[in-house]
């Protein structure tokens, strides 16, 4: 059973996968079917949401409509056949295109209609979106998730919402069937600065533990003694195993890419220098995470940024300190 948190409040969600009278024959459009985006749309049309889908690459599309969803020619034809349309766009600029695409008939379609951001963009550049849209007849719905591919394909991402409270709540049962939680935040764009702090934790864990398993190589330790510790141990976590896993199997598919880690980490930075505080753990993370990207490792999984910290030792090869002659004695 998972649960819908309103500013301290916790009410009961109804299982997973059950259908919701008055919004599970809402249509939904899904536009952005990458790695986390094709995953969420097919726990929506699984559900028997009425669904159509889009994507810049048709492949996506096209799997997706193998599958019983309708696929949209266009973004106009998407808006066309849906009362709400949730979008997870690679970045601000994808988000940008796809409103864009809308010309000159931008107000017609976004009349009465309901967007939902789900991708992440800097909050000040989503604190202008709600206005956009609504200048228009719409409303916008800010509902950044935490997770990655294995998340997305669970149903177990977390979300975190932000904007009109009717607005929210009438959306979230549609996020619930992807969503293993949503926190309410408040006002547009709370939830993408709150996904913003959880990163904060999320880099520096994954890029610390990748540290601790080159720490261990270099120690001539057997990595899989390294995870069964971790794994058993209060640092333990569903985050910490699977990246430990990938860690000793050097398995670098990607679950989220080091090149989308980087774009989140550069998003937290600048939102760290706009506020005037200190990122010391971000930029250390951001950095290793923009030298894996450069070294040709951006399509591949985070945790391939061991790779980063490997080519460092053996750049820098720094000799152990001398002893001093109180030492040596």
């Amino acid at each position: 059973m998972g649960h819908l948190r309103s500013q301290g409040a916790i009410t009961k969600e109804p299982e997973r996968g059950a259908t919701i009278p008055g919004v599970d024959d809402v249509r939904v459009g899904f536009a952005g079917l990458g790695i986390m985006g094709a995953p969420m749309a097919g726990h929506l049309l699984r559900a028997g949401v009425p669904l159509t889908v889009w994507n810049r690459s048709p492949a996506p599309a096209l799997a997706l409509e193998a599958a019983g969803a309708r696929r949209a020619v266009d973004v106009l034809d998407l808006f066309e056949r849906s009362d709400v349309v949730v979008l997870m766009p690679a970045n601000a600029d994808a988000l940008d295109d796809v409103l864009a695409a809308l010309g000159d008939r931008r107000s017609e379609l976004l009349a009465g209609r309901t967007v939902v951001n789900t991708g992440t963009v800097a909050p000040e550049r989503s604190r202008a979106l709600p206005e956009r849209v609504s200048a228009d007849g719409g409303v916008l719905v800010e509902a950044p998730v935490s997770g990655s591919r294995r998340p997305a394909e669970e149903a177990a991402l977390v979300g975190m919402t932000a904007g009109a409270r009717d607005a929210v709540e009438r959306v979230t049962p549609l996020l619930r069937h992807f969503c293993a939680s949503t926190t309410f935040c408040g006002e547009v764009p709370a939830a993408l600065t709150t996904k913003l702090a959880v990163n904060t934790f999320l880099i520096a864990l994954m890029t610390g533990l990748a540290e601790s398993f080159h720490f261990a190589a270099a120690h001539g330790l057997d990595p899989t003694l390294l995870r069964e510790v971790l794994d058993s141990g209060q640092v333990s976590s569903p985050i910490s195993r699977v990246k430990s896993a990938e860690l000793v199997d050097q398995d670098w598919a990607p679950r989220a890419s080091l090149a989308d880690v980087l774009m989140n980490a550069s998003l937290m930075t600048d939102a760290a220098r706009a506020a005037g505080i200190a990122s010391p753990l971000l930029d250390v993370c951001r950095d290793l995470c923009a030298e894996g990207v450069e070294r040709g490792d951006g399509g591949l999984d985070v945790a391939a940024v061991v790779r980063t910290i490997t080519d460092r030792s053996a750049r820098e090869s720094v000799p152990p300190p001398e002893k001093t002659p109180q030492e040596a004695r």
